[in-house]
């Protein structure tokens, strides 16, 4: 059956829409996979630095670049640094995290006391700015203690519980090669290295950098404006 003219003009013309909704689609999609990308932070394993409603900038091509859609290296410059905060997909579920970088390969670590020790040095902590844990429940700040910590090139927060936690010590780890060992600042309450082990590099993401936005998923989902385009120690 034939069409008329005018009924294959517009089926024509819906086709040509919806090719380049696709192609619109695998650009944006793509350059997320790729380049830069952007995530919703659901959990409090990151906790003072990272709150649950924060949306992270995520620097795809700060090690290197892959193709599209895969974890095929295409190119690689860099390997992340200690302290950085990196994305991952979890080993257990694959379940989109947020950590922080903590050994490197060739490195020995250990956690006494939830003090972190780096090739038998103990890490420095230093007291913290209380405005760091402002934005935590009145519970949270009772039973936590808030911390800076001396790790890589600039400190950064992290809260431990009062008294520890199972989760507060671990024996010394040599890592070897193309490995790394991740925690999330809210120490005692973080799957973690010291959960499904550590990383291989081929499953790290990229580098998240910034909060875009954050909203507050406890009060209306209100935005926390002081938290725009803050930048991630």
């Amino acid at each position: 059956m034939s069409l008329k003219p005018e009924t294959r003009a517009q089926v024509i013309a819906w086709i040509k829409w919806v090719r380049d909704i696709v192609i619109l689609a695998l650009v944006i999609f793509g350059a997320r996979s790729s380049f830069a990308d952007w995530n919703d932070v659901p959990s409090g394993s990151m906790k003072p630095t990272i709150l649950v409603g924060d949306i992270i900038f995520v620097n795809r091509l700060a090690y290197d670049l892959k193709i599209p859609f895969t974890r095929i290296h295409l190119a690689t410059w860099g390997a992340p640094k200690r302290g950085q905060i990196i994305i991952l997909d979890s080993p257990t579920n694959g379940e989109r995290l947020v950590k922080r970088v903590v050994g490197l390969p060739g490195d020995t670590i250990a956690m006494r006391n939830n003090v972190v020790y780096i090739n038998g040095k103990a890490l420095d902590y230093k007291p913290l700015n209380p405005k760091y844990a402002n934005a935590l429940s009145a519970q949270a700040r009772a039973s936590h203690q808030f911390k800076l910590e001396e790790l890589g090139k600039e400190p950064h927060p992290v809260m431990l519980l009062d008294g520890g936690s199972e989760e507060s010590n671990f024996p010394a780890i040599k890592i070897p090669a193309g490995k790394y060992l991740v925690l999330g600042d809210n120490r005692d309450n973080s799957a973690d290295s010291r959960y499904f082990g550590l990383v291989p590099r081929k499953d790290i993401l990229g580098h998240a950098t910034a909060v875009i936005v954050s909203w507050n998923h406890n009060n209306y989902y209100l935005p926390r404006k002081g938290r725009f385009f803050k930048h991630l120690p």
